[in-house]
């Protein structure tokens, strides 16, 4: 993937597509709880900006925004997110991710804590979703062998 396209109005046109990928992309994880899509969806689709941006501008220029290194601390703050609310559901006396009593901390209705648990949720998965899925093609556009992250 060392080859960079030339054409300037790929380059363009992706360069102006590329911030509306990225704002549908944070409207279907934040609209995730309460319609079809969320954290998953929304994640392929951020992905899917990063992916277009390293096909249109290059590797190294696509490295500057988002790195190997960068993809994994994204995706490990993803989980970190996830697991976090589970555990502090789990530490409030309730099961893991029953949102209902983040009540507490939250001080609203429990049916306010699960919608806002959920958000939560989907907000982690969005991240780690988006952060694997530019990882992996960033693996194989590269054939395995990665360079090394120059930061």
């Amino acid at each position: 993937m060392t080859s960079v396209t030339d054409d300037i109005i790929i380059r363009t046109v992706a360069r102006v597509l590329i911030p509306f990928i990225q704002l549908y992309a944070l409207y279907v994880i934040m609209h995730g709880h309460h319609s079809p899509g969320g954290g998953f969806q929304g994640g392929v689709i951020l992905g899917a900006s990063f992916i277009l941006y390293l096909l249109t501008h290059g590797l190294e220029e696509a490295k500057i925004r988002m790195s190997e290194t960068k993809a994994g601390l994204f995706s490990s703050f993803g989980l970190l997110i996830y697991s976090g609310i589970g555990l502090l559901c789990l530490i409030l006396g309730s099961n893991y991710l029953d949102y209902g009593k983040l009540s507490t901390i939250l001080k609203v209705i429990p049916a306010q804590a699960r919608s806002l648990g959920i958000l939560g949720v989907e907000i982690g998965v969005g991240i780690a979703v988006m952060a694997v899925m530019f990882s992996i093609f960033f693996d194989i556009s590269t054939g395995g062998e990665i360079p090394e992250d120059e930061e």
